[in-house]
């Protein structure tokens, strides 16, 4: 399940992450990459920066979509990434660990969060390989996609320009992703009969069904 996020960054927030990266030291992206991954991935990655990635991840996490769709147990990252002309990352699917120590976590979501402008570069697409064919992915900057963690995908060649973007790891309470596509319909449901002035006693039987299901299926 594809899902987008909307103004996960607002403008003056976006503004703040590109000024603090254009100050940032950039490594060579291999040395967080997998085994398999690291012959495909050419990119650079953001060094010691921490703090910005707390900032990244806790308007992440204040997101009402994120909350639905992703149940968050854990994360890791958000990771920086900058692409320049020539640079991609091949197709791949995402570490099942990520992290180290108490950090560790099992993907089950991963997220990437856009932080250029679509016309600031050609290319550059998260590509994601789905049943019915690739689906290509460019967003506003501060606007983010949450995508399977299994999913085999790639970051298409940057052929001008510089694509920033901060990616990152989710270990969900739901582990099972049919389930949290259920959990996500139920919320998107209740939200639109609460917008419809549906009945209070209606929206108490969504409600105690949505508990029913997170008491079998929750992971804590």
């Amino acid at each position: 399940m594809l899902i987008v996020l909307q103004k996960v960054l607002e403008a003056e927030d976006v503004a703040r992450v590109r000024g603090e990266l254009e100050k940032a030291e950039w490594r060579e992206g291999t040395a967080t990459a997998g085994a398999a991954a690291r012959p495909v991935k050419h990119n650079l990655q953001a060094a010691n920066v921490a703090p910005l990635a707390e900032f990244v991840r806790e308007a992440l996490v204040r997101h009402p979509v994120f909350r639905g769709a992703a149940h968050m147990k854990r994360m890791s990252g958000p990771m920086f990434s900058k692409y320049e002309p020539g640079m991609t990352y091949g197709p791949h699917v995402d570490n099942a660990v990520m992290g180290a120590g108490e950090a560790r976590v099992r993907t089950d979501i991963s997220f990437t969060v856009f932080l250029s402008e679509p016309d600031a570069y050609e290319g550059g697409a998260l590509t994601m390989e789905t049943l019915a064919g690739p689906q290509a992915i460019r967003l506003k900057s501060g606007d983010a996609v949450l995508y399977p963690s299994n999913s085999i995908h790639h970051v298409s060649e940057v052929t001008r320009g510089v694509r920033l973007a901060a990616v990152g790891w989710v270990q969900s309470q739901i582990r099972d992703s049919a389930q949290r596509e259920i959990l996500f319909d139920l919320s998107i449901a209740r939200a639109r009969f609460a917008d419809a002035n549906a009945s209070r006693d209606n929206l108490l039987l969504l409600d105690k069904a949505t508990s029913n299901l997170l008491r079998l299926w929750v992971d804590i």
